[in-house]
């Protein structure tokens, strides 16, 4: 029988060096897409996808993430007070019940495999996700739980897929595609960060993954790989190579690579327009941008 996947680790140790000098007071992770953290992004798509325990694997200087999922008393107070009940609400989906958020730390910068096996006590020997927040997909349902869903029917590992060009591939984990059944691949590798000519195919790996404890014993054994770094799609394609089942899922939705500084800026923009609040101002402004800059061409 399989187990439900109701625990997800977020790898948020890393220091947002690209988006330097605002992270140097500021976690990445609390960067707003209009006036969303990027966390609460990735929070709202585990919820959704029925998760329950949420353990965030962080570093030093992290502490205003932890704030941010506390109460506010103060706050809260003050809005109910002036009758403030839609900022209320607002507020709610930012606090975590006591119990179901947990902190460890990660002392050295080993990577994501390193991450996921920092918090390996805390999910013992059961199935879990994985999310990496600068990975934001906009979906109608969200992309964990259409991967949930098509878990409950395969079992084994899972990691989110899509296509990219040839020429991106050396910045992506690669599938090596078995037998592609549309949503669903099985995978009989996965490359990290190959070469251009070397990649195996143009399925690149997500920041989204469903994983069986055998993962965690994988990562006990594993040297450091590309980059000098302990890679998670190491320990996963030896679980391919111990003839155990590892999925890629081609998810619906709009991928945004918030990590980037053009793709932060390109998810701002989208989920700005998705604002019925927002969209005919913001659209007018964008649409005498464009018109202004094809004028100056």
């Amino acid at each position: 029988m399989k187990r439900k996947v109701t625990k997800a680790v977020f790898p948020v140790a890393g220091l947002g060096t690209r988006f330097l000098p605002a992270t140097k007071s500021i976690p990445k992770e609390i960067m707003t897409l209009v006036d969303r953290p990027l966390i609460q992004y990735a929070i709202d798509e585990a919820r959704a996808a029925g998760i329950k325990e949420f353990i965030f694997v962080t570093s030093r200087g992290k502490g205003a993430l932890e704030d941010y999922f506390d109460h506010a008393p103060e706050l809260e107070g003050s809005l109910r007070k002036k009758g403030k009940k839609d900022l209320l609400n607002a507020l709610k989906s930012t606090n975590m019940d006591s119990g179901a958020i947990a902190y460890i730390r990660q002392h050295k910068a080993l990577g994501l495999g390193h991450a996921v096996w920092c918090a390996r006590r805390l999910i013992a020997n059961e199935p879990f996700a994985v999310i990496l927040p600068d990975d934001v997909i906009a979906a109608e349902q969200s992309c964990l739980q259409q991967m949930v869903e098509a878990y409950a029917d395969t079992g084994g590992c899972m990691v989110a897929a899509m296509e990219v060009p040839p020429e991106k591939a050396p910045s992506y984990g690669v599938l090596d595609v078995r037998d592609d059944m549309g949503s669903l691949v099985s995978v009989n590798g996965m490359v990290e960060k190959p070469k251009m000519e070397e990649a195996p195919s143009n399925l690149a790996v997500i920041g989204r993954y469903i994983l069986t404890p055998n993962v965690l014993q994988n990562l006990n054994k594993i040297k450091q790989g590309a980059g000098g770094e302990i890679q998670l799609t190491d320990a996963i394609a030896r679980e391919i190579e111990d003839g155990r089942d590892v999925f890629g899922y081609r998810f619906r939705g709009q991928r945004y690579d918030c990590g980037s500084k053009a793709g932060y800026l390109q998810a701002t923009v989208a989920f700005g327009l998705s604002r019925p609040e927002l969209r005919d101002e913001f659209g007018a402004y964008l649409d005498e941008m464009v018109s202004l800059r094809q004028a100056a061409e």
